[in-house]
């Protein structure tokens, strides 16, 4: 084929074509949610009410990765990468235990969701500056997102959903899960070094620390430190996270438009994940009212002691590879008894800890992919699903053994 020049032309893809296989899961589900509610397979009202639920998360998921990007384009994270590298002094073994550190700490402080969201991208440029392999930084940020979740109400939304069921405070709901915090940390760290950090490290095993890396825009780059500290403390002092994130990300879109009104373009929504989320759930709301929810009964079962809590905790780690650990969570929860607290902290540890076996498992590995998306970067696709189901199956399970040991 070729133009009315003479020269070769590209022919034109129909756009169902462009799109990328996530785009199109995500319209998929979308059109699957409002199919079930126009033909009444989900009542009017309970998808109403669903939608209402989840607006907060939403708002949370979209501000939060405009903030993201935009404290990229500031240069914090390169910042915050060189400094890392700077600190561990050419050791390998020593940025990873720093990497390490950082990753479960942010985790446990903040949420799972801030950690894919706001560390991801320090690991990425990190690799980047040192110039070695990206995936064991950028592997770390994800699992640890997940695994170090267990700790506080705040570490992960489903947290939040428990502490409410089971009325414990944050240092008594720690005093529950500080070993079982530490028995997945202890796997995950094991099993990063084995598969990831050992096999990828420098044939040295050093690397020459680079120079602190100095920001284009001063201006920006302190607006855009104010806006992640804006963040933090919001989530410290017990907002919620949509507003939290949304204040910090105004204050910094402001800065943009500003000094760089160029940088500020529609593709820094994330629609694909909040089409994906809002189809997700009622999809899996529908299903539930359809059969699901027995079935999950049956699964999660009535036993107490160690076979309750493992068929608990296996149940939400199944169910939220499937359909993500956000609806797994509370379609576990709805079957087992009110004052179960042994099994609802089992059921925890599943949907928290278990959902590393696949990408769409939870949010956190959802932000986290799309950040790897904007940076440009693949991770092993085969390896890294065949390592995260080894954790996801080692990790529940050591989780689970130590609680079974404190409860």
């Amino acid at each position: 084929m070729t133009s009315v020049g003479g020269g070769p032309r590209t022919p034109i893809r129909p756009a169902w074509r462009r799109l990328h296989p996530l785009d199109a899961i995500a319209v998929a589900l979308a059109v699957a949610g409002a199919g079930c509610v126009a033909t009444g397979l989900l009542p009017r009202a309970d998808a109403t009410a669903t939608l209402t639920r989840i607006l907060p998360l939403l708002l949370f998921l979209g501000t939060v990765v405009v903030l993201a990007e935009l404290t990229a384009a500031a240069g914090v994270f390169d910042v915050l990468a060189t400094r890392l590298a700077v600190v561990s002094r050419g050791s390998w073994p020593a940025l990873f235990a720093l990497c390490v550190g950082f990753a479960a700490l942010t985790t446990v402080v903040l949420n799972l969701d801030t950690t894919a969201v706001l560390l991801t991208p320090v690991m990425l440029a990190l690799a980047v500056t040192l110039r070695t392999a990206v995936a064991p930084l950028a592997v770390t940020t994800v699992w640890l997102a997940n695994t170090a979740s267990l700790l506080l109400p705040v570490s992960n939304l489903t947290n939040l959903l428990a502490a409410d069921r089971v009325g414990l405070d944050p240092l008594a709901y720690a005093g529950v899960m500080w070993l079982p915090q530490l028995a997945a940390l202890a796997v995950t760290t094991v099993l990063l070094w084995y598969f990831w950090w050992r096999r990828d490290r420098p044939a040295t095993g050093r690397f020459a620390p680079p120079e602190v890396h100095r920001p284009a825009d001063p201006v920006l780059y302190r607006t855009a430190l104010v806006a992640c500290l804006l963040f933090v403390a919001g989530i410290l002092a017990g907002a919620p996270v949509g507003l939290a994130s949304a204040a910090a990300a105004a204050l910094l879109l402001l800065g943009f438009a500003l000094r760089f009104p160029g940088t500020l373009r529609p593709a820094l929504l994330p629609w694909r994940l909040l089409v994906f989320v809002t189809g997700l759930f009622l999809v899996v709301q529908t299903i539930g009212q359809h059969g699901l929810d027995d079935l999950v009964a049956w699964l999660a079962g009535r036993d107490g002691g160690a076979p309750g809590a493992l068929r608990a905790g296996g149940t939400g780690a199944l169910l939220a590879n499937l359909v993500n650990n956000l609806p797994a969570y509370l379609a576990v929860e709805a079957v087992l008894p009110a004052g179960d607290r042994q099994r609802l902290f089992a059921l925890l540890i599943g949907t928290n800890v278990g959902p590393l076996a696949l990408p769409w498992a939870s949010l956190a590995t959802l932000l986290w992919l799309e950040r790897c998306r904007a940076a440009g970067v693949a991770v092993p696709l085969a390896r890294y699903l065949l390592t995260s189901a080894a954790l996801a199956v080692l990790g529940t399970l050591a989780a689970i053994g130590t609680l079974l040991l404190t409860s």
